[in-house]
């Protein structure tokens, strides 16, 4: 099957999103299938064209920026040659273009289906506001003109304002996890780099240095859970510096949070590639998602913790709460309650013994294959029809 996914952004860039469409396009291509990935040139030192791992990346070049969007004037021109060469188009949404790439799926007979990985919900003002009203417009009409769209859990569908609106045309599938087996002694020697062994307990926070994210919420979390443990380190693994779109908000939280590293309790560890992501989770007492809006609708970072036998402390964000209701392996607190996540931590650290699943089948269950079998018989379905 001749399979295009398109994209606003795409790796090297790092989000759950981008990282979703890459494990799922190369299980794609690990399974036989012609994949090709559309994507814009949102860093013009990347190639145009690029084969990586069986999958033909090709990126459009960028003409402006609006917010954290591009527009990419050709973008249309080299969408309807792709389509007209593929067999099925896969879209991930929010993405600006997609209306127009669903719209050129219909006109050549081509099965459009959307994933839907989060709503959009940009902070207040008046230009965020018109972004807002254009970005949700844009996913309407993808929405109508798309033959299925794919979310991760019903319980994010039914919450969403976007999604409640297409029920008639949704399958929930689980997002791809995956783990490499880190090198021997990788864990112990990230252990010896960040004094693991010495400042416990280890909490962690895996994600982009984001409004959305709630980072202050743990912030004014950490004073109780300090009073506790003297010596609690937070270890943020993830781009942190010149995150675009949130300078103003690094800027907010900068002066608090130094005052957290002079004092050893703060570390940032930046982007982490996922052999040292391997290594990471194994070191840690349990990780936070204190998620504040749909923006995030699952978090990925909770299963790859689970995998390592780390419990998580998730909002109560629908989808968000999932992977601990589903999986027994933490707790969940309301959303942007800072004095709930002090409790949960101490809780969790107290009990981490009461905290334990099976890796092995969490690591089946959210295995990229396994994913990509649930696609291929959504696929082969609108095909038949």
């Amino acid at each position: 099957m001749k399979i295009l996914t398109v994209l606003t952004y795409y790796r090297p860039h790092t989000s759950g999103l981008t990282i979703y469409a890459e494990r799922l396009a190369r299980a794609f291509a690990k399974r036989g299938h012609d994949v090709t990935v559309m994507t814009t040139q949102y860093d013009k030192s990347l190639p145009r064209e690029e084969t990586m791992d069986g999958v033909r990346i090709i990126r459009v070049p960028v003409a402006v920026r609006v917010s954290k969007g591009v527009l990419a004037p050709t973008f249309g021109w080299v969408a309807t040659k792709l389509v007209a060469r593929h067999d099925v188009v896969q879209l991930h949404l929010p993405q600006f273009d997609a209306p127009g790439v669903a719209f050129r799926a219909r006109l050549f007979g081509k099965p459009a289906v959307l994933t839907y990985h989060c709503d959009l919900d940009l902070p207040s003002g008046f230009f965020n506001r018109i972004v807002n009203a254009v970005v949700h417009f844009q996913n309407n009409m993808a929405g109508i003109l798309a033959n299925h769209i794919v979310t991760y859990t019903q319980d994010y569908a039914d919450h969403s304002p976007y999604l409640s609106r297409y029920a008639s045309k949704l399958t929930p599938i689980l997002p791809p996890v995956e783990l490499p087996t880190p090198p021997e002694g990788a864990a112990s020697a990230f252990a010896s780099a960040h004094e693991t062994r010495a400042r416990r307990p280890v909490i962690g926070m895996a994600t982009r240095f984001a409004s959305e994210k709630g980072v202050e919420i743990l912030l004014e979390a950490l004073p109780k859970v300090i009073e506790k443990y003297p010596n609690a380190q937070v270890l943020f693994a993830g781009q942190y510096q010149n995150v675009m779109g949130e300078q103003a908000y690094f800027a907010r939280l900068q002066q608090q949070i130094q005052k957290y590293e002079a004092s050893g309790h703060w570390k940032f560890l930046g982007n982490l590639d996922l052999e040292k992501m391997a290594a990471y989770y194994p070191n840690l007492d349990v990780l936070v998602v204190p998620s504040l809006n749909s923006t995030e609708a699952f978090g990925l970072v909770q299963i790859e913790a689970m995998m390592n036998g780390t419990p998580c402390i998730a909002s109560a964000l629908p989808g968000v709460r999932r992977p601990v209701q589903m999986h027994n392996m933490g707790e969940v607190v309301p959303i942007g309650d800072s004095s709930a996540l002090a409790d949960a931590l101490l809780k969790v650290l107290a009990n981490r013994a009461n905290y334990q699943c099976d890796a092995a089948e969490l690591a089946r269950i959210y295995d990229p294959d396994s994913v990509a079998v649930e696609y291929e018989k959504l696929f082969e379905r609108l095909r038949r029809k």
